[in-house]
């Protein structure tokens, strides 16, 4: 049976690995039959890391979604929108964004859907008039006042199915793989050094 890449080992030693070339090349395969070998090398997307986390990501935010979509008739961004300045209060559309995780064009398109429904209103920055700052009206501060306690038990439900000795731990790795990648995705960004 072909060897298989999973959650509980390191993936880089089954994938091919990048040269200062950029040219790919396969690792040693000590211990590995050279008939099993083409097989090591197999990605088995229902046990691969990244694709697990997305569907376990999207598969959270839709149970999410029916606290407040139906409702309120808003998308996820939005409610993301409204989370952010429900908790900081006033911030620009790029403050949102960096707290969020969400690109400018999703923010400014969230924010233009809210600001049309009178749940944020935005005043302008005399110091830099390139920007402005939004906040909840009281109608978007009704709305996360509603939503906020519905969405604090679901996370409480949803983390009652995991042992409370497992929690802590679940945390801080959640933790541990968001910076790492983080790291990662500005590491891979930078052009490759020549020689």
């Amino acid at each position: 049976m072909g060897k298989f890449i999973s959650i509980d080992r390191p993936i880089a030693q089954d994938l091919p690995a990048r040269g200062r070339s950029g040219a790919m090349h396969k690792p040693a395969m000590s211990g590995i039959p050279p008939d099993q070998a083409e097989f090591a090398l197999t990605l088995k997307l229902d046990e691969f890391l990244p694709h697990r986390l997305n569907m376990c990501s999207g598969s959270v935010s839709t149970a999410l979604s029916r606290i407040y979509a139906e409702r309120y008739q808003i998308g996820v961004p939005e409610w993301r929108v409204i989370v952010i300045l429900g908790e900081f209060g006033q911030l620009t559309a790029k403050e949102i964004g960096a707290h969020g995780q969400m690109h400018k064009t999703k923010v400014s398109r969230a924010v233009a859907g809210l600001e049309q429904r009178s749940f944020v209103t935005r005043r302008a920055n005399a110091a830099d008039l390139r920007e402005a700052f939004l906040s909840l009206t009281p109608e978007g501060r009704a709305i996360y006042d509603d939503v906020a306690p519905q969405a604090v038990e679901f996370v409480n439900r949803l983390l009652a199915s995991i042992d409370p000795s497992d929690r802590e731990a679940f945390c801080r790795v959640l933790t541990q793989l968001t910076e790492r990648s983080g790291a990662m995705a500005e590491d891979i960004a930078k052009p490759a050094k020549a020689g």
